[in-house]
């Protein structure tokens, strides 16, 4: 966006409020936006709503951007400044979410922060393996799988590895999606072989690229013998105070061949990633319904097989999960009152119907590979917008981002602390009222 155009910007908005131009008002504002996805579902939710297309050089209101261009926008080289009347789709530094060593660190220092104040949240509790080590887990905020950032953390893997030599690792370059570079070890020497191979891998000075390595969730929760994943969608309008929502309508992923922890299947990634983009290469790939099942399907389900109490557990730990995640990453993320961000939560389900995080994505997938997908992204973007807009439909940084009821759609809310904060002082307040009438009124 040029200097003109900015100035002229400022100038028609100035105008809106009334500051220059008292006769112009928000139902005669026209709303422009600009997208680096050329995806029909974006596009249409837009025009549906009156919207303009325009170019990124142009005036907007509203960009739905690549996190490129959302770097490039708010870097201080860029020299832009957005005003109240623009929004954009991601907070300046997601990555501390969605880049996976960094969401590792982050929750391991939330752990250690409550754990320094004393909090219960971080009471820990010990774990017997099978093969007769022991480690030490926490009892309440046990959501992510053992993980070490390599080649920073080799010896405090190796330490861990040796508790329980038996156990089966997961190997992801942290910069990477969509099952790209993905293998599982059994053995260090598998690791070490991997490590000369990728010529000094594991050589701080020559390393480009680093790893996350996690303990692998080796029983999954299985439906007709075959593993899956959990794709949720969580929209956070703000990080401090936290106000994050969640899509009703996520959906499982399931490999298309049966799970399988044998060392032949070892390396058989039909076998292991659930992800799209892996499986649809697969011979027993089903593009009809895609390999995706719905949430709702799979409580069912649940319901069915396990009963409606440890399901209803099942989801609330789920819920729980993604605030603590959001929580653990909240101090450090600028929460920059242009933004939201729609993350996809991948998680996956053991035989003990205890979830784990595996990973979050800042760009989750709107490409439709089935008619059911297409029905549910539009129906996302739908439901991102009337929550994160005003409800005139005007961006507004100045608005409180409180949606009404109606305006949530399929998302559920999961958290707000500033509305948390406005009820605890409005009990608390009631409750010196009751105090001062006098504690006994009944008797």
């Amino acid at each position: 966006m040029t200097q003109e155009s900015i100035r002229r910007s400022n100038a028609s908005y100035s105008n809106m409020y009334g500051r220059v131009n008292q006769n112009m008002t928000h139902e005669r504002m026209k709303v422009y936006f600009c997208t680096d996805l050329d995806k029909s579902v974006l596009v249409n939710n837009f025009e549906k709503r009156g919207w303009s297309q325009v170019s990124a050089d142009d005036d907007w209101n509203f960009y739905w951007a690549g996190v490129q261009t959302c770097r490039n926008i708010f870097s201080v080289d860029s020299g832009y400044r957005m005003n109240d009347n623009q929004m954009i789709n991601h907070f300046p530094n997601h990555y501390e979410l969605s880049r996976k060593d960094l969401l590792v660190k982050n929750i391991k220092r939330y752990r250690k922060d409550l754990e320094r104040d004393g909090n219960p949240l971080a009471e820990k509790t010990d774990v017997n393996w099978s093969g007769g080590g022991c480690s030490t887990r926490y009892l309440y905020l046990d959501f992510i799988p053992v993980t070490f950032v390599l080649p920073a953390d080799y010896n405090m893997f190796v330490e861990e590895y040796r508790k329980n030599p038996q156990s089966t690792w997961i190997m992801k370059p942290c910069g990477k999606s969509q099952g790209a570079g993905i293998f599982l070890i059994n053995k260090l020497s598998k690791l070490k072989k991997w490590s000369r191979e990728a010529k000094g891998a594991f050589h701080p000075q020559i390393a480009k690229e680093s790893y996350v390595i996690s303990r692998y969730i080796d029983n999954p929760l299985l439906i007709g013998g075959k593993k899956f994943d959990l794709r949720l969608y969580v929209l956070v309008t703000s990080f401090r105070p936290l106000k994050a929502y969640l899509f009703k309508q996520g959906f499982c992923r399931f490999c298309t061949v049966k799970y399988d922890t044998s060392m032949t299947e070892l390396d058989n990634m039909y076998v292991h990633l659930t992800n799209v983009s892996v499986q649809k290469h697969g011979g027993e790939y089903n593009s009809l319904h895609g390999g995706k099942w719905s949430v709702q399907n799979l409580a069912l389900y649940l319901e069915g097989t396990r009963g409606k109490e440890v399901t209803d557990r099942l989801f609330g730990a789920i819920s729980w999960l993604i605030v603590h995640s959001l929580r653990a990453v909240a101090p450090v993320m600028a929460s920059d009152r242009h933004c939201f961000e729609c993350y996809g939560y991948d998680i996956i389900i053991d035989n003990n119907l205890k979830p784990w995080l595996v990973e979050v994505n800042a760009s989750p997938s709107l490409t439709s590979t089935t008619v059911t997908d297409r029905i549910l992204k539009y129906k996302l973007i739908d439901n991102i917008l009337s929550v994160v807009l005003p409800p005139d439909g005007v961006p507004d940084v100045r608005w409180n981002k409180i949606p009404s009821a109606d305006a949530l759609g399929n998302f559920e809310l999961l958290i707000d602390e500033e509305l948390a904060a406005q009820e605890e002082a409005q009990n608390s307040q009631q409750n010196k009222n009751s105090k001062s009438m006098g504690g006994n009124r009944w008797k």
